[in-house]
Order: C-alpha cells, then structure tokens, then sequence
C-alpha cells in the first residue's frame, strides 16, 4: 500500500475526492466525493447500475480508480489490493459471501487468524472471543453453529464479525438489505445502532426504501431506493451527537 503525505481533512475518518472510473463504453464514476466522520453511518444512495458498488470496490482496492483521491484519518492512500484497505482498517461484507458452509461460525470468523497455543488452535479460545465480540456488539449467533445450517440473516453476522474480530475500524456494507427479510433488516438496524453506541460504527444500507430507524429529522431517515452502505467508524472514542443516522446521497 502506497502512503503520501497527510492532508487536512477536517477530522474525517474517510474522505474521498474527485473518483472517475471508466469501463469499455461506461462511465461507471464520475467525479464522485464522499466524506464520512467518525462514529456516523453513511448510506449510498441511486438506482442500479448507478455505480455504488463499483465506488465501494474502488474504496477496498478491488478496482483500481483512473481519477481521484483516496484518505483515511488525513493520510492519501493508493489500495493496490483488498489487503491493502485491510492493513488500513477497513474491511467489507460483499453481496455474495465468503463463508465456507462446513465450518462452524467460530471457525469461519478465525480463519487464518486463529488463537493458538502448543502449536496448534485454541478451539476454546476461539469460541470464548467469537461469542464475546457477538455479545459486544449485538450479533446474536451461536459460535457452534454450523455455518452451512444458518438463515442468510445470521450468516450476514458472522461476515461482519469477521471484519470486527481483525479490528476493522470502517465497515462497507454492499447491498446488505437486497436479501434480508424485513425481520432481518429490522435486526441489522438495531446492531447497526450498538455498534455506533459502542464507538464501532455500524453499517446499514437502504435498499427498495428500507429505512433505518431515525430521529425525525432528514439526517435520521432513508428515504429512496439504494443499494450499498457505508458506514465510519474511529477509534478516537468520538460519539455521534444524539446518535443519529447521517446519510450521503449520490445520483
């Protein structure tokens, strides 16, 4: 990952400026800026095709930009990999996900970051923290489990406690309502909201007018039709001033 130098950026956790991404005869991106602050969840807003997940797979280091700017907490950043945005604090539940379904949820969260003690993995250990960080964080699901016999709700949980066992400190949500029931989404709400009371920041994306819970005024609520969420989070211990939901819409 290439660093530069810093630059203000007025206490953003993330900022992006001027991204242009171009495909054969598709202008996928263009000139888009998002800024987000720490501790507040952002959703990204616009009808398909309108080149929200190609923003977000720019932002994990899937897609390389062909114009703009890239910083987390002040530092310009060029991801040449999706493990570059992971040693940046970043990390990303995509549509499809990446679990193996023969494993339990607590072997899917450790993969290759396994406790270990006497040379071999701490099985014990493993669930101890799995099951701690879901507790943490409201994600309520048997470490156990068996991947492979899970709803689609809670196998959302376990992608997202796997970026929280690494540490991510900015979470992308890619679509994450598109398969949820409304009881589902309703769920990915409310840990969404413990993960912004717990400085964590949560990340919930609007998807065919799903709304997440606001306080009334027009930073609190979604309103249109989106796809991908993105939300902030810092480990300043900044809080959201009355918790609300803010949200950045682009065409």
């Amino acid at each position: 990952m290439e660093r530069r130098q810093p630059a203000g950026n007025d206490g953003y956790a993330l900022e992006l400026r001027g991204i242009v991404k171009r495909f054969p005869g598709v202008l996928a991106n263009d000139h888009v800026d998002l800024s987000v602050l720490p501790g507040q969840i952002h959703a990204l807003l616009g009808e398909n095709g309108a080149g929200k997940t190609t923003l977000m797979s720019i932002l994990y280091g899937l897609y390389q930009p062909d114009e703009g700017e890239i910083f987390v907490r002040g530092e310009r950043v060029h991801f040449r990999s999706p493990l570059d945005a992971i040693a940046a604090g970043l990390g990303m539940v995509h549509q499809s996900f990446k679990l193996f379904p023969s494993m339990t949820v607590a072997e899917n969260v450790i993969y290759r970051s396994e406790p270990r003690r006497g040379g071999f993995v701490d099985r014990t250990e493993a669930i101890r923290s799995v099951a701690s960080l879901a507790e943490r964080f409201g994600l309520r699901v048997n470490p156990r489990a068996r991947v492979g016999d899970l709803p689609v709700g809670v196998r959302q949980r376990v992608e997202i406690l796997k970026l929280l066992y690494r540490n991510a400190e900015i979470l992308i949500l890619d679509e994450p309502t598109g398969v949820l029931t409304p009881q589902e989404r309703d769920g990915l709400f409310e840990v969404g909201s413990g993960a912004q009371r717990d400085d964590a920041g949560g990340d919930h994306p609007p998807h065919d007018g799903a709304r997440p819970p606001g306080d009334g005024s027009p930073e609190g609520r979604c309103t249109g039709g989106g796809d991908a969420l993105l939300p902030g989070r810092h480990r300043s211990g900044w809080r959201p001033d009355g918790g609300r939901w803010c949200l950045a819409e682009r065409p």
